[in-house]
């Protein structure tokens, strides 16, 4: 016989499984009405009231992973150590920790658990995905990044998380974690206060987007500056910033806004300096005319193998709009636009590191 008052599933002496008291726990319309304190007050009783006392402390502890957090990720999340969490389907999961790979414990009980998950995060976020639409990006509460990749173009769902720290690291944490040595920490700082324009350049997961971020905290507070990006990664310490983020198209397929339409945009906003979280197209054509306009002190990261290719690179992003306009002729532009090139890597441990700090012009 069923519980009044409760789901179907529960049995008549009123103890649950684990998994329909997950089930239950969503289910009860007051839990969603409560405070993160509260609500788990709430589950301390209902677990204590339905499930055998052994078990108790175990599974309160799972409920509120799973409805206050990140549920069996929780342990990853919370680990320092860790800059990303990859989930490949319910019962792989893989971390980057100091720069290396390696396999975790951890997994979702089923698949539907692992896709309430991520409708949940991306559902908080006012993102979707479905097999219409199986790619999707959004940024969790704590600031990390999700990504999802949905069937048919993966065989399963996967799931990436990019963590990003509690606290925005400054120039002293990059040195202290050996990411650059004093003497380039200062040679970066003069560059920034002295209005120099600054490419950052490296390849995925180097480090581009927390060095941009510590930069932009020695930026003078009298000063506006306007981030361009897409997604929000950056919350830099500068006084006087405003953020404009580009946006897909919705279900019709219009209504989209590139990073082009942004630095456009941040042209006409009285900006002191424009940065742009990653070039990646026709944006770095309008970036250039607006550098070599004015607005020193501008910052950009480009994805590049080199300080030399990062050079050809934004060239080359910018060849694809101009009209007109040669290679060659855009490289000495971008040589000429910028006064430091900053190249991110890893060494042999893993450890995210500056390689390079060279002039533009001496590619």
């Amino acid at each position: 016989m069923e519980q009044k008052g409760w789901p179907a599933g529960t049995r008549a002496d009123g103890r649950v499984s684990a998994p329909r008291l997950l089930d239950l726990a969503f289910e009860r319309d007051s839990l969603a009405e409560l405070d993160t304190a509260a609500r788990r007050l709430a589950l301390r009783d209902l677990v204590h009231d339905h499930v055998e006392n052994g078990d108790a402390p175990r599974l309160l502890s799972q409920l509120a992973d799973a409805i206050d957090g990140y549920g069996p990720l929780a342990h990853l999340m919370r680990d320092p150590t860790i800059t990303d969490v990859l989930v490949n389907g319910p019962d792989e999961v893989w971390v980057e920790r100091l720069g290396r790979l390696e396999r975790v414990t951890g997994a979702f009980e089923s698949l539907p658990l692992f896709e309430a998950f991520i409708d949940r995060f991306l559902g908080a976020a006012g993102a979707r995905v479905d097999a219409s639409s199986p790619l999707g990006d959004a940024r969790l509460p704590d600031g990390s990044r999700i990504h999802v990749v949905l069937p048919p173009v993966a065989p399963k769902p996967l799931l990436s998380i990019r963590k990003f720290p509690a606290r925005p690291l400054d120039l002293g944490d990059l040195v202290a974690a050996s990411m650059m040595d004093l003497e380039i920490a200062e040679r970066l700082i003069g560059s920034v206060r002295g209005r120099c324009n600054v490419l950052i350049s490296g390849r995925t997961g180097t480090g581009k987007t927390t060095l941009l971020n510590a930069l932009l905290g020695v930026v003078p507070d009298d000063e506006r500056v306007v981030l361009i990006e897409e997604t929000a990664e950056l919350h830099p310490a500068c006084s006087h910033v405003v953020s404009l983020l580009a946006r897909g198209p919705n279900l019709e397929g219009t209504g989209s806004i590139d990073l082009n339409a942004l630095v456009r945009a941040a042209l006409r906003m009285r900006p002191d300096r424009i940065v742009i979280g990653e070039v990646r197209g026709a944006e770095a054509l309008t970036a250039l005319d607006a550098l070599s306009t004015g607005h020193e002190g501008s910052l950009l990261t480009v994805h590049a193998r080199s300080a030399s290719e990062a050079v050809d690179r934004v060239a080359s992003l910018a060849s694809r709009a101009a009209a007109g306009e040669n290679l060659k002729d855009l490289q000495q532009r971008v040589m000429t636009v910028f006064g430091l090139v900053v190249q991110l890597g890893r060494d042999p441990s893993g450890r995210r590191c500056i390689v390079e700090v060279r002039e533009a012009r001496d590619r």
